[in-house]
């Protein structure tokens, strides 16, 4: 690990004028950059901790019904709505949601082995190095949204759900404050995978806020999430499912999938087939195919497009059946029993 300067800010204003300089780098919760620092990975020259700025820890309704998530408010505490509590608590163990934050959930890079090697060819780690997760091991792989030089999923459960819902995340930079949808903060990586996000040198995470109709989905919302142990791991796919029924049909639905693509996947065309549909096998087999439909294999992952058609199918049948009134003792495992 290199030397580096430590700042600890008291205010955004000054994470801000700390951040500007090149070579900086926002540290709250620490779960992913203090493990990219010890790979070698991230070499900040300045590490600017925001974890004790005040204010930027609460959730707030609005007086509109927006909920907003403040960017340090920690993952164990992301319990208002169920969907976003299922993929929260599937995420990772309780020390980590613990000390995980909201805006470092939506920040955490790759999980992709080449890019945590520094022996390895990764251009998300150093661009134009080559990707030598082409032709290697391609298990965890995406298969939505690559291109020729990057197929790394990205790894956020709680990104997934965020999205369905139609979060909205507000940002503060050198140039004053903006916000952006969740579903286009994240980029595809194109040529230039090394920019996971449309965030610009200095910019930094104040809040996700949650439009006043995410609650309209509360009823029917699940989360579903294959791994290849239940304990915490990583998805091999998952799905955000939401629905809005009425007399029988399906009014509005909303559906994201994790582990499957390059970023967290919103399955626009699935959702508009469902929204009339009767909720059921053919409308959900129908979803299914049309939210994994654009699908490719990277070398021996072709598995993935049909497990994450099962994954789909599943986490929109339990939407359906109604959320229940506690979680499964396994949450967003196919194996959990709902009570």
């Amino acid at each position: 690990m290199n030397a580096f300067d430590f700042v600890v800010p008291r205010t955004v204003a000054e994470a801000l004028a700390a951040g500007a300089g090149e070579g900086s780098a926002y540290l709250a919760g620490g779960t992913n950059l203090v493990d990219l620092m010890k790979a070698g990975v991230s070499r900040p020259a300045r590490v600017v901790h925001i974890g004790g700025i005040t204010g930027l820890d609460r959730i707030e309704t609005l007086p509109d019904g927006q909920v907003r998530i403040g960017a340090l408010v920690r993952n164990a505490d992301l319990a208002r709505l169920p969907l976003i509590a299922e993929a929260t608590l599937s995420g990772a163990s309780a020390q980590l949601r613990n000390a995980a934050t909201v805006g470092g959930n939506l920040l955490q890079r790759t999980r992709c082995p080449y890019f945590f090697d520094p022996a390895s060819a990764c251009n998300k780690r150093t661009p134009g190095a080559g990707c030598d997760a082409q032709g290697g091991e391609t298990r965890h792989a995406a298969v939505l949204g690559t291109s020729e030089h990057c197929v790394a999923t990205h790894p956020s459960d709680l990104a997934a759900a965020l999205v369905a819902l139609d979060a909205v995340v507000e940002i503060a930079g050198p140039g004053g404050k903006r916000e952006t949808p969740l579903e286009s903060f994240h980029r595809l990586p194109g040529d230039s995978p090394q920019r996971d996000t449309e965030l610009q040198p200095g910019e930094l995470i104040l809040a996700v806020r949650l439009p006043a109709a995410a609650a309209s989905f509360a009823a029917h919302a699940r989360y579903v999430k294959a791994r290849d142990r239940v304990s915490y791991a990583f998805a091999l796919a998952s799905a955000a499912a939401a629905l809005k029924l009425d007399g029988g049909r399906i009014v509005e639905a909303r559906l994201a999938l994790g582990g499957v693509a390059t970023k967290p996947w919103r399955a626009r065309e699935a959702e508009a087939a469902l929204a009339g549909a009767a909720p059921g096998a053919e409308a959900f087999a129908k979803a299914s195919a049309l939210a994994l439909s654009d699908a490719r294999p990277v070398g021996d992952n072709a598995f993935k497009i049909e497990l994450a058609r099962r994954v789909v199918v599943r986490a929109l049948t339990l939407a359906a059946a109604g959320t229940p009134k506690a979680l499964p003792a396994l949450p967003a495992s196919p194996f959990g029993v709902s009570r």
